[in-house]
């Protein structure tokens, strides 16, 4: 049929865009518009081959198999097709697993089938010389493209150029329509003027914790003070750190979700006190009485009472999961693959809003919005177990990114007290 098919390499495209604009085939040292990419691609497909797009098909490695933020927004681009590999990392790098075979696969069916008249292949790897022969054998012509070496020499097999129909090269002017290179040192906050929200949350004041301090101390001692300088802050830090940990683990189920902290990973008075004891077993240092566990989305430390259970203005507010029927869950599920892209600040706000949504009380949005900007930790933590679906974790065990945290939280606080309110 007299149409032509692209068939993206994306960890090719990508790693010689980063060798050409950053110096290093490293995809993170550089930021892609897709839909910029995508665009580009499909016209100059067209204005090459003289024949209409059937479909581009983009070929990348992900853990697990597990769509990240960037293939979502791909897949539901028109005439685009997302076929993903294993990512796997092999002596500190990570290395793209049965993407090749399935180029190939794709490359073979579609001359076979005689789905179109011209495929147009963007890849450098000679793996894939068998699957361009045996498509030219099927009356196919191909169009092999490169991306502009930053050396000046090939980064495509030399096999793979001989053998193809038609070749081009995407210079650096075509590759920065859509790629551009990131600053150095990017910090890990985003810039105040970006998103007034999460400059919001940065500013938030830090709650005063000389009480706390003092309730603690020991004579001798020196004042805790929130840089850790003494016991009680190492132990807070500690709790800390667990607290988000359990917060960013995905729920096995519902009724785990709701569950207070008790086996999930939250350290119980009885283990803070362990905390403070020396290597014979007696206690050197007491835990400070009135020291909680900071919420997931605080900065700093703040007072909820006596234990370690909410206040009762937020302990009433339902999480989104009792307020989701199943027939909503299946809805939300479908809605989660074909139209969320997974872009952090889109995630809050989509959780935001169903939670919004299916409130049957109006007052608990109100009661939400003057906790602000802290979110309760059991509300908090499911915000982050579903921000886990759109592959947000970026291998950093499990933790999702604090730029992420906080623009996903940012999201959140947009729905739930926009601008203005």
């Amino acid at each position: 049929m007299d149409r032509c098919v692209v068939l993206v390499d994306a960890g090719y495209l990508l790693g010689a865009a980063a060798s050409l604009l950053a110096g290093e085939p490293v995809r993170s040292r550089i930021s892609v518009d897709h839909a910029t990419l995508i665009h580009g691609l499909r016209e100059r497909a067209e204005a090459d081959t003289e024949r209409p797009l059937l479909r581009i098909y983009w070929f990348d490695g992900a853990p697990d198999r597990v769509p990240q933020p960037e293939h979502r927004r791909l897949r539901v681009m028109p005439r685009v097709t997302v076929r993903l590999g294993a990512l796997t990392r092999s002596d500190g790098r990570l290395a793209q697993k049965g993407v090749d075979a399935a180029m190939h696969a794709e490359l073979t069916e579609l001359a076979r089938n005689r789905a179109c008249s011209d495929i147009v292949l963007v890849t450098g790897d000679g793996d894939l010389l068998p699957g361009l022969m045996s498509a030219k054998e099927h009356g196919v012509a191909v169009h092999l493209w490169a991306v502009q070496a930053a050396d000046g020499d090939y980064n495509q097999s030399e096999d793979l150029v001989a053998e193809a129909d038609e070749r081009r090269v995407l210079d650096r002017a075509w590759i920065t329509q859509a790629v551009r290179a990131k600053e150095p040192s990017a910090p890990c906050a985003p810039a105040p003027g970006t998103r007034p929200e999460i400059a919001a949350i940065l500013a938030a004041p830090l709650p005063e914790t000389t009480s706390a301090a003092a309730a603690g101390a020991v004579p001798g001692d020196r004042p805790a003070s929130r840089n850790g300088g003494g016991r009680s802050a190492a132990v807070a830090e500690r709790a800390t750190d667990a607290t988000e940990a359990a917060a960013s683990r995905p729920a096995d189920s519902t009724a785990e979700a709701g569950a207070g902290t008790a086996g999930r990973g939250v350290p119980t008075p009885k283990d803070l006190a362990g905390l403070g004891r020396g290597p014979a077993g007696t206690a050197d240092r007491q835990p400070v009485p009135s020291a909680t566990l900071r919420w997931s989305s605080d900065k700093g430390w703040i007072e909820r009472g006596t234990g370690l259970g909410e206040p009762p203005e937020t302990a009433c507010l339902p999480m989104l999961a009792q307020l989701t029927t199943a027939e909503q869950r299946w809805a939300d599920r479908e809605e989660d693959i074909t139209a969320v892209s997974g872009d952090p600040f889109e995630v809050g706000q989509v959780f935001a809003r169903r939670w919004i949504e299916r409130l049957s009380d109006p007052q608990h949005r109100q009661q939400l919005s003057h906790e602000y900007p802290r979110i309760p930790h059991r509300i908090d933590g499911e915000l982050l177990r579903y921000a886990a679906r759109f592959g947000l974790l970026a291998h950093k065990d499990d933790q999702i990114d604090e730029h992420d945290r906080y623009a996903i939280r940012a999201g959140f606080w947009r729905e739930i007290a926009p601008a203005g309110e």
